[in-house]
């Protein structure tokens, strides 16, 4: 169960409301979060597993991530690595493992600070305000790209040609796009498509990949920019 809560009102035409999206399985811990969050003007989206967080996190965009390491599907550190599959938004680990393994294997996913449970709420808001201090604007890339003979419009979601795209092919697509050169394994493209279930479910890649190629490649037995990395995961070349 997850929900986003609306955005207090502002202070004042200079406040920003950052979207922050906690991630744990225990009620008392979301509802105290989420009280505080929102009496400072922040917007909230809550969700009590790996998946959902997934899930929530595709589809609210939010600023920042707060995450539980101990969830009741996935291990925290799998999710990190799911959302660096496709975003740089800044983590920040709230967890009651304080082992030194627990807390390198976090921030070597991609996290980008880890508090340890039991923790005062001042402080974890304190790291907040931190982390997002240290986010550095970046210049936002293309939102047309062109593979082959077609241009991909990110924001209005349409393909020139008219080429039809379904929701779940746009969905990986879009994973692939955003990323441009990098590797994007199968087990996040997995997790981030269809959810923590599907792990092994290495033939639905290979299924839309094909179906991609075949709607935008020049030549889909040879492409150009949708690639397979075998045994990895694919990359899109621009």
């Amino acid at each position: 169960m997850l929900h986003a809560d609306p955005p207090a009102s502002r202070e004042g035409p200079g406040d920003i409301v950052t979207r922050v999206l906690v991630v744990d399985d225990e009620p008392q811990i979301i509802r105290a979060l989420r009280i505080n969050l929102v009496a400072r003007h922040y917007e909230v989206a809550v969700a009590s597993d790996g998946a959902s967080a997934l899930r929530e996190a595709a589809d609210w965009h939010p600023d920042l991530v707060v995450l539980d390491l101990g969830l009741p599907d996935l291990d925290g550190v799998d999710v990190i690595h799911g959302l660096r599959g496709w975003t740089n938004v800044p983590i920040i680990v709230l967890s009651g493992r304080t082992g030194h393994q627990d807390k390198v294997d976090a921030l070597d996913a991609g996290a980008d600070d880890y508090v340890t449970k039991p923790f005062g709420i001042d402080e974890l808001l304190a790291r907040v305000r931190a982390v997002s201090r240290r986010v550095v604007a970046q210049e936002p890339g293309p939102s047309v790209i062109q593979i082959g003979d077609h241009s991909v419009d990110l924001v209005d979601k349409t393909v020139s040609g008219d080429v039809r795209l379904t929701p779940t092919e746009w969905h990986l697509l879009e994973i692939l796009l955003r990323n441009p050169g990098k590797l994007v394994s199968q087990r996040q493209l997995l997790t981030r498509v269809w959810g923590a279930g599907f792990l092994k479910e290495t033939n639905y890649l290979r299924q839309y990949m094909a179906q991609l190629r075949r709607k935008l490649e020049r030549d889909p037995a040879h492409p150009e920019h949708l690639i397979t990395e075998p045994g990895m995961g694919y990359r899109f070349k621009p």
